[in-house]
């Protein structure tokens, strides 16, 4: 069993860390594991906030029985009905029969479907700005529908200034592990929130009404004031901006004429003293590139022919920037092709549909191999991608 940790008199922090999950939510590689976080608070009534994975399970049961003392829990508060936070809600409830489940009519809803029970003498409905007193502790209750499903909610802990932010403010890996928090934290929301950014914006409106001094996620650490640097983040993010200046370089290569290119364009920006990072997308991980090209404020894409369209890799990658509403960039694409060229075309088919996206000359056009003409084409390229960063 894993060692409980009380983080104040009151507050019992519960959850686990899940080091065997290879692939978070079956698509995200997750080397450094991932940890589901729960906690209960003791009080006049016993508040646990959230269950935690199937995986989790035994675990974490033996976790609120060490906290628990042998005292009987009165509610349990349902953040999030996604499995890896709800898995063990039935089970609970067998347990302690007599406990009270706390979310809104959504949670109710998906409860029923995950688990063909209604529960409904033991339901406790709230809504926006309803609140819980549990005795030294008052929840109070905001809903954030689509961050990042529709029945999403946040506990406040009005006397303790604590956020129980969900899936809000989470990041990929275990608690054990030294990473930089920024880096997991990106790519965590830019692929699994990063769609829902006017939703996050509307909560984060509501959030700066509460004087918040520790945000409770339900992965990754728990964070402490100032938390100024986390909440500056989520609205870079939220609002679709660039977090650095530089320049993403997103290139498939299937015979190296491509990427001969990309190594040219690399070396004259960083010249410029330009920021440049390269990827790879036949070998670098896709949510990593994902969460790179919304990191920076320019982007170029290049990639062979294919099929007369463009290579798998970038179609792919295309496609995900599509579905987490890639926006407000500068672009530029470098095709290859040795008899039928259609790559930029394919490319640019995907971001013409893409809001406020600027498409930066000239679009080169490589064929088979580095020409001279090409070269000096780069050149300009990286004149034009320089201007774009003064403006």
């Amino acid at each position: 069993m894993e060692k409980i940790n009380t983080i104040i008199n009151s507050i019992t922090y519960i959850g686990v860390a899940d080091k065997t999950i290879d692939l978070f939510e079956g698509q995200y590689p997750v080397a450094n594991g991932i940890t589901y976080n729960s906690y209960v608070i003791m009080d006049d009534k016993i508040a646990i906030m959230d269950t935690v994975d199937q995986r989790a399970n035994i675990t974490w049961f033996k976790n609120l029985e060490q906290a628990l003392q042998g005292k009987t829990p009165d509610y349990l508060v349902v953040s999030h009905m996604e499995p890896d936070h709800s898995a063990n809600i039935k089970a609970l409830i067998d347990l302690y029969p007599t406990i009270k489940i706390v979310g809104n009519a959504k949670t109710f809803t998906m409860i029923e479907q995950f688990f063909h029970e209604s529960y409904t003498s033991q339901q406790v409905l709230v809504k926006e700005g309803d609140t819980l007193k549990l005795g030294h502790h008052t929840l109070k209750f905001m809903m954030a529908p689509m961050v990042h499903w529709p029945e999403v909610m946040m506990s406040y802990d009005i006397e303790h200034k604590i956020l129980f932010s969900a899936d809000a403010f989470g990041k990929f890996g275990t608690l054990d592990y030294e990473d930089n928090w920024v880096d997991e934290a990106r790519r965590y929301y830019i692929n699994i929130v990063g769609k829902y950014g006017m939703q996050v914006q509307a909560l984060l409106k509501k959030a700066v009404a509460f004087d918040i001094q520790q945000i409770y996620p339900l992965h990754g650490p728990i964070l402490d004031a100032p938390l100024d640097k986390y909440l500056n983040l989520y609205q870079t993010w939220s609002r679709y901006e660039a977090e650095e200046s530089g320049v993403m370089i997103a290139y498939a290569s299937i015979y190296g004429n491509t990427k001969k290119a990309i190594e040219l364009l690399a070396s004259l920006l960083k010249e410029k003293n330009q920021k440049v990072v390269c990827y790879d997308l036949s070998r670098t991980e896709p949510s990593l590139a994902l969460s790179e090209a919304f990191h920076y404020d320019r982007v170029v894409f290049a990639s062979p022919s294919y099929d007369g369209g463009v290579f798998t890799p970038m179609e792919n990658f295309l496609h995900r920037l599509k579905a987490k509403n890639f926006q407000n960039k500068k672009v530029a694409c470098i095709e290859n092709g040795t008899w039928a060229p259609s790559a930029n075309k394919t490319m640019l088919s995907f971001l013409e549909t893409m809001k406020n996206i600027e498409i930066l000359e000239p679009e080169i056009s490589i064929r088979s191999s580095l020409s001279d003409k090409n070269k000096e084409e780069i050149k300009e390229l990286v004149e034009m991608l320089i201007s774009e960063r003064r403006k």
